[in-house]
């Protein structure tokens, strides 16, 4: 799929969302959902986070490039009544640039789940990762029982490529994780 992107300042603008660099102004945002623990299983995090470590990893996040730190967290805005609100985030980690290849997830604010929006941040993300990272390829792990999101990933053109068995322990016992991936084109 082509996409065209628009860039403005530091907003790289397509359709219906944006994805933007994260700024001081996301503290609430991201201290809402890092300390949300009925999505912890899904982002392997088992401790909370102080609103303290989360400020100066914003800061560090502003002056420190994807090359140096193997990371990225974009934020997902949307227009709602004319106004841009944070809808969700994108995190480009594992970030290999000899190999040209990276990891992503991605968190839709439970308040906005179910609108596509999840997809066509993947697709923007992809399109972003290709065009101004020079990236092959894209990996995505995803617990097995999150459907949703295992078909936002295909409906991008991310391929099962394996099942890890029994990977993430959860309250109700060990779930299976699938490992999707994308060459991008």
């Amino acid at each position: 799929m082509n996409c065209t992107f628009v860039v403005l300042s530091n907003r790289i603008a397509m359709k219906d969302i944006q994805l933007r660099a994260i700024e001081p102004g996301d503290i609430d945002i991201i201290y809402t959902w890092e300390n949300d623990q009925t999505i912890w299983e899904s982002s392997d995090t088992h401790t909370p986070f102080s609103r303290y470590m989360l400020e100066q990893y914003i800061i560090s996040a502003q002056s420190v490039d994807i090359q140096s730190s193997k990371q990225l967290r974009l934020i997902i805005d949307m227009n709602i009544n004319g106004k841009m609100v944070a809808v969700g985030c994108v995190d480009i980690f594992d970030y290999d640039v000899f190999h040209h290849r990276a990891g992503i997830g991605i968190l839709i604010d439970e308040n906005h789940r179910g609108r596509g929006l999840a997809s066509e941040a993947i697709n923007k993300v992809c399109n972003y990762c290709r065009i101004h990272l020079n990236m092959h390829s894209l990996y995505a792990n995803i617990r097995h029982d999150n459907i949703a999101s295992i078909k936002a990933f295909e409906k991008n053109g991310f391929e099962l490529i394996g099942i890890k068995k029994d990977w993430t322990l959860t309250p109700t016992g060990y779930c299976n994780e699938c490992m999707m991936q994308k060459i991008l084109e």
